[in-house]
């Protein structure tokens, strides 16, 4: 049976809509990865082609945001956050070029049009991927351009590669390939759920209050609220690809029960997980008014997450 085509369809509303600072630095922070994209980012052939489209393709921006704001926060200077803020998108745009590939999930649309591999081929949307990997910490390495002391950029190499490695990231991609078809309980979902998303937002806090020079002690506990705030969003995700519909979340629903994914709100049911994610976002919400000096934007940005509809 064929799979449905999804519609080509402008983005939907971004997570900075009606709020005109998160307006702002997303539009800079788009002008600063395209730069980065097509100026750094190239490769023989369709290969940067395939890295462009990757990670240029219209998406949320939350991890990139969640740097910005979080160096604001802290009472730093947003703009000095930038290069970390596009080496995060990069680890996220690898790790989903990754995620739709046929050994993996199996996804042929992500935000609304072709993903990487139907549109470039398998191994172009494999090798993109590792390109983006390295590029990241290639573009992370910038932040000494804005004046971030050497001492933290390489805090924020170390923190990014655990984010993005074999106990984090990729860590969580092996357990959920493993769940497939499992009855999951919530505690193992959990495990999967904070690494593979909760991690990298976690080093998005981390490294947005490392460039706004936050001392490492409130890097660690935004880093902790981060992880949290990973696992609120990915069960809104679950509950989302259950009830919404491929016009509306831009790739295919269904998906997670199809191939019999460990959810949470299979393992706990629909009420308990709407109910956890609630709770997950108020005690982020709490930690981060009391870490940051600056924390009404950042707060506005968890907020606008928490009631997204893609």
């Amino acid at each position: 049976m064929a799979r449905p085509r999804a519609r080509r369809r402008s983005p939907a509303p971004a997570l900075s809509a009606g709020n005109r600072e998160l307006t702002l630095r997303l539009a800079a922070f788009e002008r600063h990865l395209a730069r980065a994209a097509r100026t750094r980012a190239g490769g023989p052939g369709r290969l940067g082609q395939a890295l462009r489209y990757a990670v240029l393709s219209p998406g949320k921006r939350l991890r990139p945001l969640l740097v910005l704001t979080t160096c604001e926060a802290v009472g730093g200077e947003w703009r000095r956050a930038l290069p970390a803020a596009a080496a995060v998108e990069c680890v996220h745009a690898f790790s989903l070029t990754h995620d739709d590939l046929p050994a993996m999930d199996d996804d042929d649309y992500r935000r609304g049009r072709l993903t990487t591999h139907k549109k470039f081929g398998e191994a172009l949307g494999i090798l993109s991927g590792d390109a983006l990997l390295a590029f990241a910490f290639e573009e992370l390495t910038r932040l000494a351009d804005e004046d971030v002391p050497p001492a933290r950029v390489v805090d924020a190499v170390r923190r990014l590669g655990r984010a993005a490695g074999a106990d984090e990231l990729v860590g969580g991609q092996a357990l959920d390939i493993a769940a497939e078809g499992r009855r999951v309980r919530a505690a193992g979902v959990r495990a999967i759920h904070v690494r593979k998303t909760g991690a990298l937002m976690g080093a998005s806090l981390a490294i947005g209050a490392l460039a706004g020079d936050a001392d490492a002690r409130t890097a660690d506990r935004l880093h902790e609220a981060g992880v949290l705030l990973g696992f609120a969003f990915q069960i809104h995700d679950d509950l989302l690809n259950a009830s919404s519909s491929l016009r509306a979340l831009g790739k295919r629903v269904g998906t997670d029960a199809a191939r019999g994914k460990a959810t949470y709100p299979a393992a706990v049911g629909e009420k308990r997980a709407r109910a956890e994610a609630g709770r997950l976002m108020r005690a982020v919400e709490r930690a981060i008014a009391r870490t940051c000096e600056r924390p009404r934007l950042l707060l506005a940005l968890i907020e606008a997450t928490s009631r997204r509809e893609r």
